[in-house]
């Protein structure tokens, strides 16, 4: 059963652009509230000088959201822009029914998409720190009863305050809970980075905006089977795959939530633990959907995120996607730029060979015959390369491994084929 709901949105002259609402960011607003199970059932767009400090939109446009919700029976009001808790109170009361800002509506998202252990701690502590300046309003009720007499009613005299403060020390405790426990996965994370370092896998990390076609790229390169379903935030949890880029070179691909415009900050701060993961990658595939007619503002979008997470010094290729659509006559061209269909497959060739110019690290496939004294180099082998093949022969080792150019130098001597 879906909610219903009516969307509202300020274009004010004293936002900066990136915050202004205009009918494709309300548009935006719309498919998110799909995304969450809603159902929109009128839009609201208010232009003044400034956001009214009581109402936001003005009482003017209150009256005329309010009944629009109470003709079409809504449940719900969602504001395509942040909202103050005091504004979000008032606009609770004067319209009747819950009130959400882009925000929470976006929270409420990331709770439902969260399944791995990882990513319900980033969405908790996310929503923890969107509800601790918000928590006042839940108390208005008891402040309403106490101000129509000088005594207050029976059962109501202190709780209240009291109530609120114990709620703010709870939830701050869960908060500090919550930050240690991420603290670990970020500890995690970086022994598994060792390792990988270690092995000398490269790391290849898809970021774009979302609903850009990462996940339908990520199994159309790996095989791999991820729901790539056609809704915003469809990807909330970090997967990793191996893929062989050339006979010689194999990556390790992980794929990332998607970015959006006016994302909260404290949801960018919770996910850092899943977003650091960019700042280590080797290389960063920019996935843009260029069939979308936003396309050049939701590649700002991602750049800025990029920056904002110090991952702007990595190697980039910009991925234009969805050119089965739209055609590649829309698209850039020029060095790191590639055209694809993440669905059709087209351009995923020239893909591959854009990754091994900047990842290939020169490695070769080679045969060895080691003696049997020198059999210590064997663990030399398995640390630093990939052993494909060991025989044991009556005079010979014989190992067939893919090295970069410092392993064949220490091995030169045995190797008997270089391929």
């Amino acid at each position: 059963m879906y909610e219903r709901a009516v969307l509202a949105g300020l274009s004010a002259d004293s936002m900066s652009p990136d915050e202004r609402s205009d009918e494709r960011s309300m548009a935006e607003l719309e498919a998110l509230l799909q995304t969450a199970g809603g159902e929109c059932r009128g839009i609201v767009i208010q232009s003044r000088p400034a956001p009214d400090p009581r109402s936001f939109i003005g009482e003017g446009k209150v009256k005329e959201m309010k009944a629009l919700i109470e003709a079409e029976k809504c449940t719900l009001a969602v504001f395509d822009n942040e909202l103050s808790p005091s504004q979000m109170r008032a606009l609770s009361e004067d319209l009747g029914v819950r009130v959400l800002d882009r925000s929470g509506l976006i929270l409420d998202i990331f709770a439902q998409r969260a399944r791995t252990k990882e990513g319900k701690l980033q969405v908790e502590l996310a929503q923890y720190k969107y509800l601790l300046p918000r928590l006042t309003g839940m108390w208005t009720h008891l402040e309403r009863q106490a101000a129509s007499g000088t005594s207050s009613p029976i059962g109501t005299r202190g709780p209240g305050e009291t109530q609120l403060e114990t709620d703010r020390r709870h939830i701050r405790r869960k908060i500090q809970k919550l930050e240690s426990e991420l603290e670990n996965v970020r500890k995690i994370r970086s022994t598994q980075r060792r390792l990988r370092e270690k092995n000398d896998v490269p790391v290849v990390a898809l970021v774009g905006y979302t609903n850009a076609g990462k996940s339908t790229l990520m199994n159309k390169l790996t095989g791999s089977s991820i729901p790539a379903n056609n809704r915003l935030f469809d990807t909330l949890d970090t997967t990793t795959r191996r893929l062989a880029i050339s006979d010689t070179q194999e990556v390790l691909l992980s794929d990332t939530v998607g970015f959006i415009r006016k994302l909260p900050h404290h949801l960018v701060e919770a996910f850092k633990a899943t977003l650091e993961e960019l700042t280590y990658a080797d290389l960063l595939l920019h996935v843009i959907d260029v069939s979308s007619p936003d396309w050049e503002q939701q590649y700002k979008v991602v750049e800025s995120l990029i920056r904002e997470l110090g991952a702007e010094k990595t190697p980039r290729i910009d991925v234009y996607n969805k050119v089965d659509v739209c055609g590649e006559s829309v698209i850039p061209h020029g060095e790191n730029k590639v055209a694809i269909s993440a669905l059709t497959g087209e351009g995923i060739d020239e893909l591959l060979r854009a990754i091994n110019r900047i990842i290939g690290r020169d490695r070769r496939r080679l045969t060895l015959r080691l003696p049997y004294e020198s059999a210590g180099l064997l663990e030399t082998l398995h640390r630093e390369a990939r052993v494909e093949r060991l025989e044991y022969t009556d005079e010979h080792i014989v190992v067939e491994a893919v090295c970069s150019p410092e392993t064949y130098g220490k091995l030169r001597e045995f190797v008997s084929e270089v391929r």
